[in-house]
């Protein structure tokens, strides 16, 4: 099997190492059940869910995520070689980035149950996700970097990152310094976003069962939205509905692409659209909680979560086949 969520590999950077059968990538699969959760919780504020649901979700999305931060510590302890492959990678190091994001999500989502703790997990993946950054983003500034790199995961290192740093801020009142996180995250979008369109329209497509991630596409805007919300308050403004029709726009051109993206049958890729289909879901929550578009967020609130449920189901497709874990049949 090959490892699912990366982009094409030249011979030079293909793995030689062991391989540790839980990606970095499968992280993606905690960011955005953790999104999912998130906007669910907004329902039951609103009045529009009951508690339990949202909370539920949290706490799988919490469990997934400590099962691969363990994961993560026997790769460190055992699979170093693997770990500086995938580091060194010009792809698949972005993933890295995942893991300061769900670290800064997860402050949000025990938050309300253990403030102190919520505090530290945000802080402490606001400085991973600064580190990260600086190692990944600026190393290219040395004029390393290949066009065909230039993948929709390059959105995770800054835009993704500081959009979920934003997040975590603002649901914990820190509002000043959840405006300077979006702010990094909303500038980096725009510097990055041309340069991966170039890529999409005039490289190589990207492989079949790789294709999945382009669906980090529709995440910017709807994830940026929402931490747009956090900073402010919570005001559904015009900048907001700004970046909602973007987000929509992003939708509606996924799905026309979805067929082809799906060509090769489901992958583990696919979870490339869930941060963006989460925050989907909460970008419904809000617009119908402030009575603005109402049927508009009731259709984002259904389309996001079947396409979260629909991924779950995936995952239970290819465990059962034994496809779930990388090297395992």
């Amino acid at each position: 099997m090959t490892q699912p969520l990366s982009a094409s590999s030249t011979p030079s950077a293909q793995a030689t190492a062991r391989p540790f059968p839980i990606p970095v990538n499968y992280f993606a699969m905690a960011l955005g059940t953790g999104a999912l959760g998130a906007a669910w919780r907004a329902a039951a504020s609103a009045g529009m869910a009951s508690a339990w649901v949202g909370e539920a979700i949290l706490a799988f999305a919490t469990v997934v995520w400590l099962i691969l931060i363990a994961a993560m510590v026997v790769a460190v302890l055992n699979f170093r070689p693997w770990l500086r492959e995938q580091w060194t990678h010009p792809v698949r190091c972005c993933f890295f980035s995942l893991i300061p994001a769900t670290t800064a999500q997860m402050g949000a989502t025990v938050f309300p149950y253990l403030s102190y703790l919520g505090y530290a997990l945000a802080v402490l993946g606001a400085l991973g996700q600064l580190y990260f950054a600086s190692h990944r983003i600026a190393g290219m500034w040395r004029g390393t970097h290949v066009a065909e790199a230039t993948t929709p995961v390059l959105y995770l290192p800054t835009v993704a990152t500081n959009f979920a740093t934003a997040t975590a801020m603002g649901m914990m009142g820190w509002k000043d310094a959840a405006m300077l996180f979006f702010g990094a995250g909303l500038i980096s979008w725009f510097s990055v976003e041309s340069a991966i369109l170039n890529r999409l329209r005039n490289l190589a497509p990207m492989n079949v069962g790789e294709r999945g991630l382009m669906g980090v596409q529709l995440a910017p805007p709807f994830v940026g939205g929402n931490a747009y919300l956090a900073a402010n308050g919570g005001t559904v403004d015009w900048f907001f509905l700004i970046m909602t029709g973007y987000g929509i726009l992003q939708l509606i051109f996924l799905m026309r692409l979805l067929p082809w993206i799906m060509e090769g049958g489901f992958s583990m890729s696919l979870w490339g659209f869930s941060f963006g289909m989460g925050a989907m879901v909460s970008t419904g929550v809000h617009l119908s909680a402030a009575n603005v578009l109402n049927p508009l967020g009731i259709v984002l609130m259904v389309i996001g979560t079947g396409f979260l449920v629909f991924l779950w189901g995936g995952v239970a497709y290819v465990a059962s086949q034994g496809r779930l874990l990388v090297g395992r049949r």
